[in-house]
C-alpha cells in the first residue's frame, strides 16, 4: 500500500516519547494524525513540535479517548491511515501496584478497541510501545534478548505483556498485518535545543526526571533505593537511551514496515531498544551533577521490593534489523536534560 496519500495515527502523541516521535516522523516527511486523552498531558508539545519543524500549519489533534470506541471509529472515518504507532497507555509503575483494575482497562481495553477499529478500517501495521518490565530479569549481568524469559511483577508490565500478545494473535488470525513490538529500557534527555522535553504533572516516578528536578530546587534530594546491591558501586544498574534516539527507532520500525509488509503473510517482529550499556545511580547522579555544574544531594534509603541489581539490554537485533543504533551517549543525555529543566524553571 502506498503511504502517498495516507497518514500515520499516533496514539498517546501528546506524552514524552510520542511527542518526540512525531516531530522526528514530521522530520522524515511523513503525514501525522495525532490523539490523546490529555489525562497525563496536554497539547503544548504539539505547538513545540510545530516551532522546531518549522511548520507552518497545525499539527492535527484530536482529543479522544480509546475507550470510548465511537471515537475511534470517527478518527479512521475521517482519515486514511496507512499504520498506527501506539503509545496510548497509563505508565506509573506504583500506581499500577494499587489501582490494577484501572491500568488493566486503560491500556487493554484501550489497545482491544483499537485493534478492533483497525481491523474494521482494514489498516493493518501497527508499531507498538512496549517495556523492558515484560522480561522476567532473572539473570544478573546479562544483557537480555528478546528471546529470554518473559515475566512481570507489576500490573503495568503485564498490561505491556498482554498487549503484545493480543497484537501478536490478532495477526497470527488473519494475513496481512505487520507489527513491530519495541521494548524499551529506559529513556531520558530532552530536545538538544532544551525546547522540548519531560514534564512529568506529579513527583515523578523515573530516576532521571527525579534527579532532574532536584538539580533546579523542585525537589530537596534524591532518594536513592538501596546501596548494597551486587554492583561496582552497591546502587542498582540500568540501560538508558536519549529520547531522541528512542523516537529515532520508531520511525526506523514504521520505515521497516513500509519495506517488508505483505498481504500475503503477517509477521510480528521484536526489538529491545537501549544502549547495552550500565549506569548505576550513583553514576547517573553523578553525570547531571557535572551537567549542572553543582552537586546534587542524595540520601541512601533500604531498597524496594522487586528491584533487582542489574538490567541492560543486548541491542544487536535492532543494529541488525532496523539499522538502530544510539547515537547519543550519556554527556548528551544529562546536558540536554539540563537545558530543559533550566527553561522550565524560569518559566514556571
Amino acid at each position: 500500500m502506498s503511504t502517498e496519500h495516507s497518514y500515520i495515527l499516533v496514539t498517546g502523541g501528546t506524552g514524552f516519547i510520542g511527542s518526540f516521535t512525531v516531530l522526528q516522523l514530521i522530520e522524515r516527511g511523513f503525514k501525522v494524525v495525532v490523539i490523546d486523552n490529555l489525562v497525563n498531558s496536554s497539547t503544548e508539545p504539539l505547538q513545540r513540535i510545530k516551532k522546531l519543524a518549522n511548520l507552518k500549519e497545525d499539527i492535527i489533534f484530536h482529543k479522544v479517548d480509546l475507550l470510548k470506541v465511537s471515537e475511534v471509529e470517527s478518527i479512521f472515518e475521517k482519515y486514511k491511515f496507512y499504520g498506527v504507532i501506539h503509545f496510548a497507555a497509563l505508565k506509573a509503575v506504583g500506581e499500577s501496584v494499587y489501582k490494577p483494575l484501572k491500568y488493566y482497562e486503560n491500556n487493554i481495553s484501550g489497545t482491544i478497541n483499537l485493534l478492533k477499529v483497525m481491523e474494521a478500517h482494514a489498516v493493518k501495521n501497527i508499531v507498538f510501545s512496549s517495556s523492558a518490565t515484560v522480561y522476567k530479569q532473572s539473570v544478573e549481568g546479562k544483557g537480555l534478548l528478546e528471546s529470554d524469559d518473559l515475566g512481570c511483577v507489576n500490573p503495568y508490565g503485564r498490561t505491556k505483556l498482554f498487549m503484545e500478545s493480543i497484537i501478536t494473535d490478532v495477526a497470527d488470525s488473519q494475513v496481512g498485518w505487520t507489527g513491530v513490538l519495541l521494548r524499551y529500557f529506559n529513556p531520558t534527555g530532552a530536545h538538544p535545543t532544551g525546547e522540548m522535553g519531560e514534564d512529568p504533572l506529579q513527583i515523578p516516578n523515573n530516576l532521571m526526571p527525579y534527579v532532574s528536578q532536584v538539580a533546579v530546587g523542585k525537589l530537596e534530594k534524591v532518594h536513592v533505593f538501596g546501596s548494597d546491591y551486587n554492583t561496582h558501586d552497591g546502587t542498582g544498574v540500568r540501560d538508558y537511551i536519549h529520547v531522541v534516539d528512542l523516537a529515532r527507532a520508531h520511525v526506523l520500525a514504521m520505515e521497516k514496515i513500509q519495506k517488508t509488509a505483505s498481504d500475503e503473510k503477517s509477521q510480528v517482529l521484536t526489538y529491545n531498544l537501549g544502549s547495552g550499556t550500565g549506569y548505576s545511580v550513583l553514576e547517573m547522579i553523578k553525570a547531571m551533577s557535572k551537567a549542572c555544574k553543582h552537586d546534587i544531594p542524595y540520601v541512601m534509603d533500604p531498597r524496594r521490593k522487586g528491584d533487582v541489581d542489574t538490567v541492560i539490554c543486548n541491542p544487536a537485533l535492532a543494529e541488525k534489523e532496523l539499522g538502530f543504533k544510539v547515537e547519543l551517549d550519556l554527556t548528551a543525555m544529562c546536558t540536554d536534560l539540563w537545558k530543559w529543566h533550566k527553561i522550565q524553571k524560569w518559566n514556571v
